[in-house]
């Protein structure tokens, strides 16, 4: 099979906001406790942080993380994770019906996530909490010193403010799962009213209201239209949550559930556009895909609850295989290629939970099939996201009802030279052989770098006993003449290649 890839130097979707390489940490499982915070364990640091752990989530490359949930969120009390450990009161998690200690919180977190080298993105709880709560929190955490809170902060250990920059407004509010539900106009109310006072407490932060907990929500489109004509002048993003199956265990199907996400980013953007335009603002309201991941085999009651209120059960902890980690890359391409309003996106969730890192609670950690195109993803997408055009040929399904074969984006980086094509190959039997044209960007180009994620077996997963079954391997039938590249793509295979153009002259 025969594809051809197109972009021009000139025609740039958007500047690459590195935090769509963003995950998430919930209170929920083993994603805290077992997962990145286990004293006592071999490789714990003075923080009971664990060094595997954390060694793993610098690989992946994340880039932000959201927390601390999720549902989890919407019956938080934030004072219950701060100051002395040993004080800390234990509460039931309603959202998971599990025991929470709360020895993990607020600054724990702070801790871990420099030692990762990420930026933290924290919720409020619009659950059972409201705007004070809100404003107390954002001031303990934000504020240099001088008020009780600031200084509450201090007395805890941490002299210095936090400074987190990105907040969000709740979780899946229109959810009836969630812990005090609310319609659109009492959520876009409350919103509007929490991120008023939040932003008289720092002026200088981002704030997302909740969107659509999934686009087959029964208000999906109204919810958003309702909660912006509220909040759209006090909040810069709204949120999108999406979570792929293959409930049909078909291959050729579950490649259309990508399409969807980029129609999900479309319409939602047109939505927000709408409002703006109602109100006659030069505004842009940028997306939040702020949960989305593969989630399909644990997504039973009995995966999301355990008797008896136990501390860190083991909840939804998904077992990922090739095609999961195809959907995962495919996925990271539509962001990519709606780069212009897609500005934050977080993989939900980091380590466990429907995780690329997975443990063993005292033991090993590893890679999970997600973890590679995702890693790779990151470690390659800087600079400028450039318009593509792909030519192959197509398909048709259920889920959507043209499916081109080949589905790509490219990345330029002009601070160092380097072009990337991250290309996903749909076609479970053809090879196919793309010819690249990158106009513009230099007639004399080196490659950097060639990687294939394949496996023959879509079904094969990665264990504790076997974690590198599926891993990514060099591509080595790439050749480079001026401007044109030819690449040859494995079937069912997600590849990312780097090219450098040549400096002309001497510096």
């Amino acid at each position: 099979m025969n594809a051809r890839l197109i972009v021009d130097r000139d025609f740039v979707v958007s500047e690459l906001d590195r935090r769509i390489f963003g995950t998430f940490v919930e209170h929920m499982g083993r994603c805290v406790y077992g997962g990145i915070y286990e004293p006592g364990h071999a490789t714990a640091d003075e923080d009971g942080f664990r060094g595997d752990v954390l060694e793993l989530t610098r690989e992946l490359g994340t880039t932000i993380i959201r927390y601390p949930g999720g549902n989890f969120l919407s019956g938080y009390n934030w004072e219950d994770g701060v100051g002395p450990a040993d004080k800390r009161p234990v509460r039931r998690d309603l959202a998971w019906f599990s025991t929470e200690t709360n020895q993990f919180g607020t600054n724990e977190f702070m801790k871990w996530s420099k030692k990762a080298n990420i930026e933290p993105m924290f919720g409020v709880n619009l659950g059972t909490k409201g705007a004070d709560e809100a404003r107390q929190f954002l001031e303990y955490c934000n504020h240099d010193g001088g008020s009780a809170l600031s200084d509450l902060r201090k007395e805890h250990g941490f002299e210095a403010p936090h400074d987190i920059k990105f907040w969000c407004l709740g979780n899946e509010m229109d959810g009836p799962w969630q812990i005090c539900h609310k319609t659109a106009e009492e959520y876009g109310r409350v919103a509007l009213e929490t991120a008023k006072v939040m932003r008289w407490v720092d002026p200088t932060i981002q704030l997302a209201a909740c969107g659509s907990s999934h686009r087959n929500m029964p208000t999906y489109g109204s919810w958003e239209y309702q909660v912006l004509d509220h909040c759209y002048d006090e909040v810069d993003f709204i949120s999108l949550h999406t979570y792929f199956n293959n409930h049909g265990d078909s291959a050729a199907e579950y490649f259309g559930v990508i399409e969807l996400l980029d129609a999900f980013i479309k319409e939602v953007a047109a939505i927000c556009d709408a409002v703006g335009a109602k109100r006659r603002s030069h505004k842009k309201i940028m997306l939040s895909l702020d949960e989305w991941n593969v989630w399909y085999k644990t997504h039973k009651i009995e995966n999301m609850r355990v008797p008896g209120w136990p501390e860190a059960p083991k909840l939804i902890e998904e077992v990922y295989n090739t095609e999961d980690a195809l959907i995962v890359g495919g996925a990271l391409i539509a962001m990519l290629n709606n780069a212009d309003r897609v500005k934050v996106a977080c993989l939900a969730q980091l380590v466990n939970v429907i995780g690329p890192i997975m443990t063993e609670t005292g033991g090993d950690a590893w890679r999970q099939t997600i973890f590679h195109p995702f890693a790779l993803a990151s470690k390659h997408g800087h600079g400028r996201v450039l318009k593509s055009v792909a030519e192959s040929e197509s398909y048709s399904a259920k889920t959507f009802p043209e499916i081109p074969y080949l589905y790509a984006t490219v990345i330029d980086n002009p601070a160092d030279g380097t072009t990337t094509v991250i290309a996903l190959n749909r076609s479970l039997t053809d090879s196919m052989e793309v010819e690249v044209e990158l106009r513009g960007l230099g007639t004399d180009r080196e490659l950097v770098h060639a990687t294939e994620l394949h496996h023959s077996n879509l079904k094969a997963v990665n264990t504790k006993d076997a974690p590198n079954t599926v891993a990514p391997k060099a591509n080595k039938d790439v050749t480079i003449n001026g401007e044109r590249m030819t690449v040859r793509l494995k079937p069912a295979s997600f590849n990312v290649i780097t090219t450098k153009a040549t400096p002309v002259g001497n510096a």
